[in-house]
């Protein structure tokens, strides 16, 4: 006997379709919305045996994400592509990496104000990060019930970059300071300061934020693996083979999660409203700082790089070299903004710490 199937399962075929067209057809973020909508499709099936105890899509989920394994598998891939010597050149864009989470705590605020308990309030504000894997560690310790929603909203806003991001940029800037020319003449960076770093930051924030550690240590670690020069077939199974293959069962299983029952509800749409103001508010704060660093340094320094201060890497960089770029052909900032947006990678993993301290700390959780 055929089961019956309702109208939200339905939707909900409908919208895994649409996640799997917007990944083919216009290429958002592929490696991503594509297993998504593909676990939707699944999540939805009546009486699938995968959604079962004992089934691949339930074990995944047991083992996968409510360990917080494949979100933390990722950061080591993550870590082991970035490039910490723009930041560690000019250090000054630390500062725009911590603006660019300012909208984070803000919506935190607002969470609470239109009636979210704390620890829900706190996963929701977390997609201002523009960071899947931190939404979904962050989400998966706090407010599992709400695992779902976030991390589709965390991760459909970062396909979304490209699109919300620029008319921000230009928005918020003139034409004078997207002309601003910054030449790229860094310090040097000793090889011992770039293999340290990732040490450093480890042990100081695993100390001053406890709760940041597993996220910051994979993210260092897998750091650490490709800076050491030792290991290049380690930091080369990292950042592709490891991130590749966690990305693709945490797409499948968070898809799988969007069931239905749980999913069609009037909060799913109140948490895609908070993600959405977390993330313009980011950028915004952002680019206000980028433009006090221009008045301070006498237009040195270009605002628009500001934008990069969230933690969507390498994609927000490369926008602002791109918004740059359509003023002046010739300038070139993209290695300052990739100095604010490694900054804001680490902001990112940072914020996710302290809002888990906080709802420990104050209950809620």
């Amino acid at each position: 006997m055929i089961p019956s199937i309702g109208p939200g399962t339905l939707l909900m075929f409908a919208v895994g379709g649409l996640l799997i067209y917007l990944a083919i057809a216009k290429k958002y973020e592929p490696t991503l919305l594509l297993p998504i909508g593909f676990g939707v499709l699944l999540g939805n099936l009546p009486d699938s045996p995968l959604n079962h105890p004992g089934g691949m899509l339930y074990l995944l989920n047991e083992f996968g994400i409510q360990t917080e394994l494949l979100p933390l598998f990722i950061f080591i891939g993550i870590g082991a592509m970035m490039d910490f010597r723009p930041l560690l050149s000019q250090p000054i864009f630390a500062v725009l990496g911590a603006a660019g989470q300012l909208g984070i705590f803000a919506t935190l605020i607002l969470a609470t104000v239109v009636g979210f308990p704390l620890n829900q309030a706190a996963s929701i504000a977390i997609i201002g990060a523009i960071d899947g894997p931190t939404s979904i560690y962050v989400s998966s310790i706090l407010a599992p019930e709400l695992l779902a929603p976030i991390a589709v909203t965390a991760y459909s806003y970062m396909s979304l970059v490209p699109i919300i991001q620029p008319p921000l940029m230009r928005l918020f800037t003139t034409r004078a300071e997207r002309l601003i020319r910054m030449e790229y003449a860094p310090r040097p960076v000793p090889h011992a300061a770039v293999i340290t770093f990732p040490i450093i930051v480890t042990v100081a924030v695993g100390i001053l934020v406890p709760a940041s550690a597993p996220l910051v240590a994979t993210l260092m670690f897998g750091n650490l693996l490709k800076e050491s020069g030792v290991v290049p077939q380690l930091s080369k199974a990292a950042s592709n083979e490891l991130a590749n293959i966690s990305t693709l069962f945490l797409g499948l299983t968070i898809g799988s999660l969007m069931q239905a029952a749980t999913f069609l509800q009037t909060q799913t749409l109140l948490i895609l409203l908070l993600g959405l103001f977390a993330f313009v508010l980011d950028t915004v704060a952002g680019l206000l700082f980028g433009k006090v660093l221009a008045t301070v340094t006498r237009g040195k320094i270009n605002p628009l790089v500001g934008a990069a201060g969230i933690s969507a890497f390498p994609m927000s960089g490369r926008l602002v070299q791109k918004v740059a770029q359509e003023e002046d052909f010739t300038n070139h900032v993209l290695m300052h903004a990739m100095g604010a947006n490694t900054a804001g990678q680490l902001g990112s993993v940072i914020a996710g710490g302290v809002l888990l301290t906080l709802v420990q700390r104050f209950g809620g959780g």
